[in-house]
């Protein structure tokens, strides 16, 4: 019996395994889905700008704009050596909360911004960590050396969300 629990278990291990490594992205899923979480954050950035009700909001959507554009133009020269096209798309949800936030101002668009900002990076930085971690060549490179600024970004949407 102990015999079969432990034949058990690693063969669930095995199978979690084998499950995670066919749902991680590829080196060039990575890099669009980057692309597209570049150009979400640059229109979504721009919004803020714009009907951000207060200077925070407006400096952290002049910083997505800032950082995120940088962030593209490096992206876009990786899409080159993995061999996708880059894009202009937006995420599908995405292109939700951009409908959601042109239809706030101020207030509340400060703190519907804030909170989807957090939820975003929090995610992006699990993406990027994992790719980071994967040594998939440019793909890792860039996830790695973009961290630092997605964890800059969180952490100024986190203060503006408790704001």
């Amino acid at each position: 019996m102990r015999m079969f629990s432990s034949v058990l278990a690693l063969a669930l291990i095995a199978t979690a395994g084998v499950a995670y490594a066919t749902t991680a992205p590829s080196p060039s899923e990575f890099v669009t889905d980057a692309i597209k979480g570049d150009n979400a954050e640059i229109q979504m950035g721009k919004l803020a700008e714009e009907q951000g009700g207060s200077a925070a909001m407006k400096r952290f959507g002049r910083t997505l704009v800032a950082d995120h554009t940088k962030a593209k133009s490096q992206m876009d020269r990786v899409a080159e050596q993995v061999g996708v096209k880059p894009t202009s798309d937006l995420p599908a949800d995405a292109d939700a909360e951009m409908k959601k936030l042109q239809g706030l101002k101020g207030a509340a668009f400060d703190k519907e911004f804030a909170s989807h900002s957090v939820d975003d990076h929090q995610k992006d930085i699990d993406k990027f960590q994992a790719e980071a971690e994967a040594k998939n060549g440019p793909a890792s490179t860039i996830a790695a050396k973009q961290l630092p600024t997605l964890k800059k970004h969180l952490r100024m949407a986190q203060a503006l969300d408790k704001g």
